[in-house]
């Protein structure tokens, strides 16, 4: 049952804490409300979920070694409640980065819509435009990269599970 990341309850362990604390996470950047720094924290959030995905991709490959049935199917519906859990709070974490840019985007034509009525103001709704927009691609480049190279180090550790096997 050793691996690369340890025995299989370690992998669980470290799922189950970088579980509770991503749980956490999203749970303060919906009472943030928006703010600077829930942008941060979202970063953070998706990092968190890549790293449990990774764990999990390692716990399928430690427990499919398991040779009793019972001890496997065990440690087999423990990792799919974590895949599950970790799905769920990726589909919540989607949904605020939804409900933040819907309120950028209604911030940004309110913005205008005042602009056009005080015909003074474009200045700065250039400003914030071009801001907002720098601030989305940078966030979106982040999110792409994590993107990556999570499913980079998913590919590398089932190859490496792969090679496990045919070593055997």
């Amino acid at each position: 049952m050793e691996g690369g990341g340890g025995t299989l309850s370690e992998v669980y362990q470290s799922a189950r804490k970088l579980l509770l604390r991503t749980r956490d996470g999203l749970e303060r950047i919906e009472r943030l409300d928006y703010s600077s720094s829930s942008s941060d924290l979202s970063f953070s959030i998706n990092k968190d979920i890549s790293q449990i995905q990774s764990l999990c991709v390692e716990m399928n490959r430690l427990w499919r070694s398991i040779p009793a049935n019972s001890q496997r199917d065990l440690w087999k519906r423990k990792v799919e409640q974590i895949a599950e859990e970790t799905e769920s709070l990726k589909d919540s974490l989607d949904k605020y980065n939804s409900r933040n840019q819907k309120r950028i985007t209604e911030a940004k034509e309110r913005a205008e819509l005042l602009g056009r009525a005080n015909g003074d103001s474009s200045h700065v709704l250039r400003i914030f435009d071009d801001e907002a927009q720098a601030m989305q691609s940078v966030r979106s480049s982040a999110r792409e990269l994590e993107n990556a190279n999570a499913i980079g180090e998913a590919i590398l550790s089932t190859i490496h599970g792969q090679r496990e096997r045919l070593k055997v």
